[in-house]
C-alpha cells in the first residue's frame, strides 16, 4: 500500500518548497550582485588611485618647469652673462636672484628647493639657506636630467627627488656646464598627500620603485607593505592594474598606477573582506531574516501539529482499534478547539456501536448454538437407525462380539452428544468421542483403518464441542465410502508458539482444483445447502470464539485425498485478547 502524506507533512513540504526558491534566488542574485559590486568597487578604487596619481604628477610636472623658468629669467641671464665683469655689482645681483628663487619656491604648493650652480666660479645660489653659497657641491657627478631619488647628507635620512637642467644641454657632468638649474623636493610632500588620501579613502597607499625603495604614509603597516613590495617587484607590471594577494591567510586587493614623472608605482591595498562588507552585512541580514522566517514556520508547524495533527492522529488510532474489533477504544484527549466536538461525538458513537455489536454478537452466538443443537438432533436419528440395523443383523448372525462392541461405542457416542448444556470441552474429550465414532464405522466398514497422534499438552486445550466428529464423518462419506481403494483416516495434532492445529486427512479420491476452490470460498459465505451445515458451523464457531486467524481450511492431501485443518489460538494467546473479546459470551 503506497504511503500517503498527512496534512502536517504536506504543509511542512509546502513551507520548504516556498523557502527553497527564495534562498536559491537570493543566492543567485547575491552572487551576481557581489561580482558586479566587487568589480565596480575595484574599478572605483583604481580610478581614484589613478586620479590621485594624476594630481601628483601634475604637481611634480609644475616643479619640473621651474628650472626652465629660471633659465629664461632676464635677471638670471644677466647675472650669468656678466658674472666676470669687473664693474658688475655681484653681491647685489646675487641677493636679487636668491630672492627670486625664494619667491618662486614658496609659490608652489610643495616645499622645494631651487638652486643655480655655476661651475666656472664655483658659485651656488639657492632658495635654501643651508645650500646657498656652499662649496660642497658635487661638481663631478653626472647631471640628473630625470627625477632621481636620493638621500642627502644632513637630511636625517629623509629622501628627496631632484631634477636638473644644464647649459649647454649636451653636457654630461656638472663641470662641463656653464650653468646648472636644479629643483629638489622632499618626500615629506608625498607623505602628506598619502596621509590625506588614506584619511579620505581609509586605505594604506605607498610608493615603490624598481629598486624596491619605499615611501610610506605616516601610519603605514610596514609588514604588509613589505610583503606587497616583494611580490610586485618580482614581476613586470603594466602602467596600472589590480591583483589579489594573500598575506597571513587574508586576501587583499592591491591596486597600482605608475607615475609618468617619477617612474615610481603608487600602490594601494585594502582587504577584500572590507570591500565586500556591505554585501556581507546584507547577506547576514537576509540569512537572519530567513532564520526568523524558518523559526516562525517551525512554530506554526508545531501549533498546527499540536492543534490538528495530534487530534487527527488520536482519532485515526481509535478508528483503527474499532476496525480491529476493540470496541472499547475511546479518545482521551482535550484538543481545546473544534476537535473537542468531533472527539466527543466519536466517543458517543463508539459507545453506541459497542452496545449494538455486543447485542448482535450475543444474538449471533445464541443462533449458532441453536443451529448446533438442531444439527445434533438431525444427525442422531439417521446415525442411530444405521447402528441399530447393524446390531439387528449381527444378532441374527449370532455375532455377539460385534453386538457388544457396537452397543458400547454407540452408548458412549450418544452420552457425549446428548450433553448439550456444555459447549466448551477439552480436546481429549473430542478425541475420545471421535474414537468411539470411528470404532462404530470400523464395525460397518471393515477396511477402514485410522491413526490418531496428538501431543499431550495439546489434549488439555479448550475447544467448542463437536468440531472434530463432523470432519471425520465427511472423510468417511466423501472419501472412504466413494472408493473401494480408500481405507485410511489420519488425525494429527500440531502446536507452535501461538497456534493449535488438528489435521484430518483421508486417502479418498478428493476434489479437482475447481471444486476445491469453490469449497474454500463457501466457508466465508452465508450457510447454504451447497456446503454442509456442520462444516460451515465449525469454521464460524472457531472464528467467533478465538478471533482472527482461527477457523477451518481445506487442503489437497498428499495421497490424493483431502485435508481438513482446524486452527485456533493457544490458551496463553487467548489471555492476551482485547478486553472486548474477553467479554463476549
Amino acid at each position: 500500500m503506497p504511503y500517503k502524506l498527512n496534512i502536517f507533512s504536506k504543509i511542512l513540504i509546502l513551507l520548504v518548497l516556498l523557502l527553497i526558491p527564495i534562498v536559491l534566488l537570493y543566492s543567485y542574485t547575491n552572487r551576481i550582485t557581489n561580482n558586479v559590486v566587487q568589480d565596480q568597487i575595484q574599478s572605483s578604487n583604481l580610478n581614484q588611485l589613478s586620479f590621485f596619481m594624476h594630481q601628483l604628477d601634475a604637481d611634480v610636472e609644475r616643479l619640473a618647469m621651474s628650472p626652465v623658468i629660471l633659465g629664461s629669467d632676464p635677471y638670471v641671464r644677466e647675472y650669468i652673462d656678466k658674472n666676470d665683469s669687473p664693474d658688475y655689482d655681484m653681491l647685489k645681483e646675487q641677493s636679487r636672484i636668491i630672492q627670486k628663487l625664494s619667491l618662486q619656491s614658496v609659490s608652489s604648493g610643495w616645499v622645494n628647493e631651487l638652486t643655480i650652480a655655476i661651475p666656472k666660479g664655483k658659485q651656488v645660489l639657492s632658495s635654501s639657506i643651508f645650500v646657498n653659497g656652499t662649496d660642497a657641491w658635487p661638481w663631478h657627478r653626472p647631471i640628473q636630467r630625470t627625477w632621481t631619488y636620493e638621500i642627502r647628507e644632513g637630511d636625517k635620512g629623509v629622501g628627496s627627488f631632484i631634477r636638473e637642467v644644464s647649459e649647454p644641454i649636451r653636457a654630461q657632468i656638472v663641470d662641463q656646464t656653464n650653468v646648472l638649474y636644479q629643483v629638489r623636493f622632499s618626500v615629506q610632500n608625498m607623505v602628506q598627500l598619502l596621509d590625506v588620501y588614506k584619511k579620505d579613502k581609509r586605505s594604506d597607499p605607498f610608493l615603490v620603485d624598481d629598486a624596491q625603495s619605499l615611501i610610506l604614509n605616516s601610519s603605514s603597516n610596514s609588514s604588509i607593505t613589505t610583503s606587497i613590495r616583494e611580490q610586485l617587484t618580482g614581476s613586470t607590471l603594466p602602467l596600472s592594474g589590480q591583483m589579489q594577494i594573500k598575506i597571513d591567510k587574508q586576501q587583499y586587493l592591491v591596486s597600482y598606477v605608475k607615475s609618468t614623472q617619477l617612474n615610481w608605482y603608487l600602490v594601494d591595498y585594502v582587504p577584500v573582506q572590507k570591500i565586500l562588507s556591505p554585501i556581507t552585512m546584507t547577506r547576514k541580514l537576509f540569512y537572519i531574516s530567513i532564520g526568523l522566517l524558518l523559526m516562525l514556520s517551525v512554530l506554526a508547524s508545531f501549533i498546527l501539529y499540536r492543534n490538528v495533527q495530534i487530534p487527527i492522529g488520536k482519532m485515526i488510532q481509535s478508528v483503527q482499534k474499532v476496525k480491529r474489533g476493540d470496541l472499547s477504544a475511546r479518545i482521551d484527549y482535550k484538543a481545546k478547539n473544534e476537535f473537542d466536538f468531533l472527539i466527543q461525538r466519536f466517543n458517543e458513537m463508539a459507545t453506541q456501536i459497542q452496545v449494538l455489536v455486543e447485542d448482535v454478537y450475543a444474538e449471533k452466538i445464541r443462533s449458532r448454538e441453536a443451529t448446533l443443537k438442531q444439527l445434533q438432533s438431525q444427525i442422531h436419528p439417521h446415525f442411530l437407525y444405521n447402528s441399530l440395523f447393524f446390531i439387528i443383523n449381527s444378532a441374527e448372525m449370532d455375532d455377539k462380539e460385534s453386538v457388544v462392541a457396537m452397543s458400547q461405542n454407540l452408548a458412549e457416542f450418544y452420552r457425549y452428544t446428548t450433553r448439550v448444556e456444555k459447549q466448551v470441552v477439552r480436546l481429549q474429550e473430542e478425541v475420545n468421542f471421535v474414537i468411539h465414532y470411528l470404532n462404530i464405522q470400523q464395525l460397518r466398514i471393515h477396511r477402514l483403518v485410522y491413526d490418531i497422534c496428538m501431543p499431550d499438552d495439546m489434549l488439555n486445550e479448550s475447544v467448542p464441542r463437536l468440531i472434530l466428529q463432523p470432519l471425520v464423518e465427511n472423510a468417511i462419506i466423501h472419501g472412504i465410502e466413494r472408493s473401494m481403494e480408500s481405507d485410511r483416516i489420519t488425525i494429527k495434532g500440531e502446536q507452535d508458539g501461538d497456534w493449535n492445529r488438528v489435521i484430518v486427512e483421508d486417502n479418498g479420491p478428493g476434489l479437482n482444483q475447481e471444486q476445491f476452490t469453490q469449497l474454500s470460498k463457501q466457508l466465508e459465505q452465508p450457510m447454504s445447502d451447497d456446503i454442509g451445515c456442520g462444516t460451515w458451523n465449525i469454521h464460524h464457531r472457531l472464528f467467533y470464539q478465538f478471533g482472527e486467524g482461527s477457523g477451518l481450511t481445506f487442503q489437497l492431501g498428499e495421497d490424493g485425498g483431502m485435508k481438513a485443518v482446524l486452527t485456533w489460538k493457544r490458551e496463553k494467546q487467548q489471555e492476551a485478547l482485547p478486553a472486548a473479546q474477553e467479554r463476549r459470551p
